[in-house]
């Protein structure tokens, strides 16, 4: 297991949500809630520099056929944007049925969906985060795919 701290993001339409991992890999945490559009970037950059991460995961939505959605696309497209950005790695992971375990998760604990949804989106980034933790732990591969920032280009 590599360590070093590593951000989780779960991008949507008009919140991303941000989750961090502790130093050695083993824990995602929640951190904040960003909103989509002007500066969220930025933010997401902040937050990498704030915490030293060594990379930054995105979930890649995809269908459960594994067929790309017009949500993959944007979240594809929202990684190579931050990976030409970010001075650290740009990973995209698997997200299916994040934001359904999310929920899940959330609705277990007694939370209502109008409770939840400041933090629906980290809940949804911490589980895209500790799955590519527990990838990259059980010593099979690293974690999905690195984003090269030139092929949105």
């Amino acid at each position: 297991m590599r360590s070093g701290v590593r951000l989780g993001i779960d991008v949507g339409t008009v919140r991303i949500g941000v989750a961090r991992s502790d130093l050695h890999g083993m824990l995602a945490t929640p951190v904040e809630t960003v909103p989509r559009g002007v500066g969220d970037l930025e933010r997401i950059l902040v937050l990498a520099t704030e915490v030293d991460a060594v990379e930054i995961v995105v979930g890649l939505p995809l269908a459960l056929s594994g067929r790309e959605t017009a949500s993959t696309g944007d979240a594809r497209g929202f990684a190579e944007q931050l990976a030409r950005l970010a001075s650290v790695p740009v990973r995209l992971v698997d997200e299916r049925l994040s934001t359904v375990s999310a929920n899940q998760a959330i609705r277990s604990s007694g939370k209502s969906q109008k409770q939840s949804r400041p933090i629906i989106d980290q809940v949804a980034a911490v589980i895209i985060l500790q799955h590519a933790l527990d990838h990259e732990r059980s010593g099979f591969s690293l974690p999905g795919s690195i984003v090269n920032p030139d092929e949105g280009s």
